[in-house]
């Protein structure tokens, strides 16, 4: 009797798989499953499928730095990725088929290091010292000393500038939370009462303030037309991008919650981010990196094993790499960004 129960059984399954009434085993535990690498994809729209292709694979390239940011990639004389270990206090240094290595360390003697790193038009590294709380700028190949760019807002010292952006006009962007400070906004160090939104004349020698409102600015980007500026918040409190319209002569207005989090508990928060050249933006956030449309639709995530801080575009521009934590990690997209 036990035997003709097994039979039926095995007709029944058969017959219901047939008939559409039940999925196969998924994806994962097939033995012919693709290899992802060291991460997930959490497809939430359908027009994720067109950004990431299902044969994606996330793949560790370096670990045993302390907190990674701000990678870059650099073309000329290289290529090679560049990115900060902020508490780590050193900037390092991957190179495509090589290992990472340390590019400037110490960044800064006596705390922390860097953090956001962006290339000038010229193809100078321009540095967000969270340490010395100050933009400075190095020639690449590295020849000659570190110049600082800007130090001081009508008189007093920045806080600690955190990530970067040059619009095609020259102007650098950049914001100054106090993530630099020990206290934070209670250290006695601090010079400004507020955490600012910046922008840097071509020629250096303006300063003007933006923004003072983002309790928070932390990474900061673009739209390809160059009419939106996104700006992430990293408050726990107010786990936010902000999205501002850019006028005609630079400044920002018409401040807006793009997307909020505040809910989200897993770790993270929103912190470095950028765009593909159809608008959509990449930003690191809780879990992983979270891809929205121009319209604030949430496209999906890409989760590498540990939570992104920031994400650059490198190689031919498809390939996203990711500072988490110890990290360095890289996907290849469907995609395209532009590199500076």
């Amino acid at each position: 009797m036990r035997k003709l129960h097994v039979v039926l059984l095995s007709v029944a399954m058969a017959a219901l798989f047939a008939c559409g009434g039940a999925e196969g085993p998924p994806e994962s535990d097939s033995p012919q499953a693709a290899d992802h690498g060291v991460g997930t994809i959490l497809r939430v729209d359908p027009a994720f499928d067109a950004i990431v292709p299902a044969d994606y694979k996330i793949e560790k390239l370096g670990d045993g730095m302390v907190f990674t940011e701000g990678p870059v990639w650099v073309r000329e004389g290289g290529p090679y990725l560049l990115f900060s270990d902020v508490r780590g206090n050193a900037i390092y240094q991957w190179t495509p088929g090589g290992s990472v290595m340390p590019f400037i360390q110490p960044v800064f003697e006596g705390g922390v290091g860097s953090n956001g790193l962006t290339l000038d038009s010229q193809g100078r590294l321009m540095i967000a010292e969270h340490g010395k709380r100050q933009i400075s700028r190095l020639p690449l190949p590295k020849e000659g000393e570190r110049e600082t760019v800007v130090d001081k807002y009508e008189g007093k010292r920045l806080n600690s500038p955190n990530d970067l952006v040059y619009k095609s006009d020259g102007w650098l962007y950049f914001t100054d939370p106090p993530y630099g400070l020990a206290k934070l906004e209670e250290d006695p160090a601090r010079e400004l009462d507020f955490n600012g939104i910046f922008r840097l004349s071509p020629d250096e020698k303006t300063l003007e303030l933006l923004n003072r409102d983002q309790t928070r600015p932390n990474g900061i980007g673009f739209s390809p037309d160059e009419k939106t500026l996104y700006v992430a918040n990293s408050d726990t409190a107010k786990k936010l991008w902000m999205a501002y319209d850019v006028t005609d002569d630079g400044k920002l207005e018409n401040g807006r919650v793009f997307y909020d989090v505040t809910s989200e508990t897993v770790e993270g928060l929103p912190d470095g981010l950028k765009l593909d050249k159809n608008g959509n933006l990449y930003g690191t956030g809780p879990g992983g990196v979270w891809v929205f449309s121009p319209d604030g639709t949430h496209l999906g995530t890409i989760q590498p094993e540990q939570v992104p801080a920031n994400v650059a575009w490198g190689d031919d521009g498809k390939t996203l790499y990711m500072t988490a934590r110890t990290g360095l990690y890289r996907i290849t997209l469907n995609a395209e960004g532009s590199m500076p």
